[in-house]
Parts: structure tokens; C-alpha cells; sequence
């Protein structure tokens, strides 16, 4: 099986929301489960139908959870040695060629990825078109609109 690399941070967010899943949502379920048992007639009880629902997508979380952090390459950004190049965990500063706009990125794990929060997916055009460039470089990135043309301003590992 094949190594899933994960920043620190998100690592501990995933093994936070697996002790979660497991030390409130499960045992929740599992009551919500008897409640409903307790009403009789299963073959009309939506409550327990419901909750026979939310216990398979809880266990199958916890198994996908703990997959994942099984095969993890936990990847500290703090301690990286890149010489100034992109890679896995680095922050990105970037300018859009065209636009002159500026935005700064972290690239990490897939389960991470949340733009809204500045962190883009190891998988994603723009941080495959960064992975291996420096400070200065001009990176090329296939978008659904044309290629888009971005200069890596700074490289942090933060």
C-alpha cells in the first residue's frame, strides 16, 4: 500500500475527529439503535432506520480514518530542508502573471485540502505545476480556462 503524505496538523485532525467517531458519535448511534428497537415494529420505524444509516457512514468513517492514518507520512512543514523548492508542506507565495494577483497556498494532503483556508491538494493542477520550482520561477498550470501563468514570490516551510 502506498504512503498517504499528511502535514502534522493534519494528521492530529484526523486522529481528532477518529476519537470522536469513537468516543461520541458511535456510542450515540448505538444508543439511538436501542431506543428505537425498544419502540417495536422495525419494519416501520424510521428512527431506527435513521439510525442504522448514521452507524454504517459512522464505521465506515472509522475504517477510512483509520486506513488513512495507518499509511500516513506524517510530513512537518517546520522541519523540511528544501533549499527554497516546492515541495510537499511548503507555503507558497504566488502572483497570477496576468492578473498581477497575489495568493499564498499550502500544499498538502488531499484530506486537508480546503481553499478556503489557503491549503490546496498534493493532486491539484497548481500544486502539481509548483511541486519542484523555486523562488522566481514561473510555473505553468493547466486550468479549465487556459493555461494560467503563476511566479513563485516566496517558499516557506512554516
Amino acid at each position: 500500500m502506498s504512503k498517504i503524505p499528511l502535514t502534522l496538523l493534519g494528521a492530529e485532525l484526523l486522529r481528532s475527529e477518529l476519537h470522536h467517531l469513537k468516543t461520541i458519535d458511535r456510542p450515540w448511534v448505538i444508543n439511538a439503535i436501542a431506543e428505537a428497537r425498544a419502540q417495536g415494529d422495525l419494519s416501520e420505524n424510521a428512527e431506527y432506520e435513521a439510525a442504522k444509516e448514521r452507524q454504517g457512514f459512522i464505521e465506515g468513517r472509522i475504517i477510512d480514518l483509520e486506513g488513512k492514518l495507518g499509511s500516513a507520512q506524517i510530513i512537518d512543514p517546520k522541519t523540511l530542508n528544501a533549499d527554497g523548492r516546492c515541495v510537499f508542506g511548503a507555503t507558497v507565495a504566488l502572483e497570477d502573471v496576468s492578473t498581477g494577483d497575489v495568493m499564498t497556498y499550502q500544499i498538502v494532503g488531499e484530506d486537508e485540502a480546503d481553499i478556503k483556508q489557503g491549503k490546496i491538494s498534493i493532486n491539484s493542477p497548481i500544486a502539481r505545476a509548483l511541486i519542484g520550482k523555486y523562488g522566481g520561477d514561473v510555473a505553468e498550470v493547466q486550468a479549465p480556462g487556459g493555461v494560467r501563468e503563476y511566479e513563485i514570490i516566496n517558499v516557506l516551510y512554516i
